[in-house]
């Protein structure tokens, strides 16, 4: 499975983004699939999930009721709709592709990711 993560760019408090992540490969709707988030000098933070049926969805506490994860199984994509953004969303965000069923919110456990896209929220 190769991912490529698109939509980043710079936006100001309270606006929002829509990141995509379209992913190559038959066999994308058996994944779970990702997205993370990571600034320098800190460790890659999990921010949202979505199960292969694309019924179940997952949160960090800092994203909930401003982020929303989906799937498109037809475009083999998925896509992460930031609302609200805050300063601190500012990173680099990476999806990710997991063929088993593990903890959504481990990066380990991910088998495929994304080049990554940088998202910068300014004042």
């Amino acid at each position: 499975v190769q991912l490529q993560a698109s939509g980043g760019g710079l936006v100001q408090v309270g606006e929002s983004l829509r990141l995509s992540c379209a992913a190559s490969g038959r066999t994308f709707g058996s994944y779970t699939m990702g997205w993370f988030r990571q600034t320098p000098g800190k460790e890659r933070e999990f921010v949202a999930a979505v199960s292969w049926s694309g019924y179940s969805t997952y949160y960090a506490d800092s994203v909930k009721g401003r982020f929303t994860i989906s799937r498109d199984g037809a475009k083999n994509t998925v896509y992460l709709q930031m609302n609200y953004l805050k300063i601190e969303d500012t990173a680099v965000y990476y999806c990710a592709a997991d063929s088993g069923s593990n903890p959504p919110e481990e990066s380990f456990y991910y088998d495929y990711w994304g080049q990554g896209t940088q998202v910068t929220v300014s004042s």
